[in-house]
């Protein structure tokens, strides 16, 4: 599948105005600002569904630019010395490394919370 180019000036079509300047849209400004870790609350869990019965650990709740979340899942995954990813604004570990998952995050400052059993 072909990528779609992203229109550079968007709306404007055609302008006849001598001093008209075109503006682009400010990428950096659409970003979400990522939190300090003592502001944010995650929430760790387990899962298996729709995994074929393989389990994951799950970090909800992280408040921040794309960046950011990529980074923590791959200081993450080498502690844990697994694969995994970021998806939705979660970040997906394989396997049950909820008890260590949830004490490197307290490491490092944040507020976690344990999700079910």
């Amino acid at each position: 599948m072909a990528k779609q180019k992203k229109q550079r000036f968007e709306g404007i079509v055609y302008s006849t105005a001598d001093d008209f300047s075109y503006t682009e849209n400010d990428v950096e400004a659409e970003d979400q600002l990522t939190l300090p870790p003592n502001k944010q609350h995650l929430k760790v869990l387990l899962d298996r569904k729709a995994r074929k019965g393989k389990v994951v650990t799950i970090v909800q709740g992280f408040i921040g630019n794309e960046d950011d979340l990529n980074n923590l899942a791959k200081k993450i995954k080498q502690k844990c010395g697994v694969g995994g990813g970021t998806k939705d604004g979660e970040i997906l570990i394989q396997g049950d490394f909820k008890a260590k998952v949830s004490e490197l995050l307290k490491v490092d400052g944040y507020s976690v919370k344990l999700v079910g059993g």
